[in-house]
């Protein structure tokens, strides 16, 4: 497991990258407070990463990184809307470690996350990727077939390469433009809202095997969770 300390003042960002994080095995634990999340990090200094807004109340994220700095190497990540290049190279100097300009896909936040620890060495094999319990779903690639709890479930082609992405992406979160950009039977202009469509009719082909509960789950703002 990854701890991540975020100090972010926007609560609904910070409930959405807290939720899409948590499927890779992330967790993160934000403070609006800067100086909250300062004397958190210096109490318990088990945290593997920073998340750091630089427009926050009480001090500007710039002015916090060398309090950091004071207290811990740990690596830091500015997630910000200010994109003046100043701003990118002053946080640079002063101990960040990389500079993600919001809006951003949360997708990249975690690339960025795991490529950081995997360069300094401590990101282990275990916390490469999140685990699930997919054995209920079969994939049969040369059929293009799926199966559930050993029924074949009646696909389309996009229904198929959706299904198969949340199946081989493990309990991960997945972003609907993901779904869009990894098929070849969706349209690169397709709206987001047909995701959302394709999705429904494939949870209804699950119900009608197993209705005990949702297989898909919907992750607010981002995408879809298989779980």
């Amino acid at each position: 497991m990854i701890k991540v300390l975020m100090i972010e003042d926007d609560l609904e960002l910070a409930e959405i990258i807290t939720n899409y994080l948590k499927s890779f095995d992330i967790v993160v634990e934000n403070y609006d407070s800067p100086y909250l999340g300062l004397s958190t990090l210096e109490i318990k200094k088990d945290f593997d990463l920073l998340i750091l807004d630089l427009t926050l109340p009480e001090i500007d994220g710039l002015e916090l990184i060398p309090k950091v700095r004071n207290i811990s190497d740990i690596p830091i990540i500015i997630s910000s809307a200010r994109d003046d290049i100043l701003d990118k190279v002053m946080g640079l100097e002063r101990g960040a470690d990389d500079y993600l300009p919001k809006p951003y896909n949360p997708r990249e936040l975690q690339a960025r996350i795991k490529a950081i620890l995997k360069r300094i060495g401590a990101l282990t094999q275990q916390q490469e990727e999140p685990t699930t319990n997919n054995s209920a779903f079969t994939i049969k690639d040369d059929d293009m077939q799926i199966s559930f709890k050993g029924t074949t479930l009646s696909l389309t082609l996009a229904e198929f390469d959706i299904l198969k992405l949340l199946i081989q992406r493990n309990g991960a979160v997945i972003a609907r433009e993901d779904f869009i950009y990894s098929s070849d039977h969706i349209e690169d202009d397709s709206s987001l809202k047909n995701i959302d469509v394709i999705i429904s009719r494939i949870r209804n082909k699950i119900s009608k095997i197993d209705d005990s509960k949702t297989y898909i789950k919907s992750v607010r703002g981002i995408g879809y969770q298989l779980i």
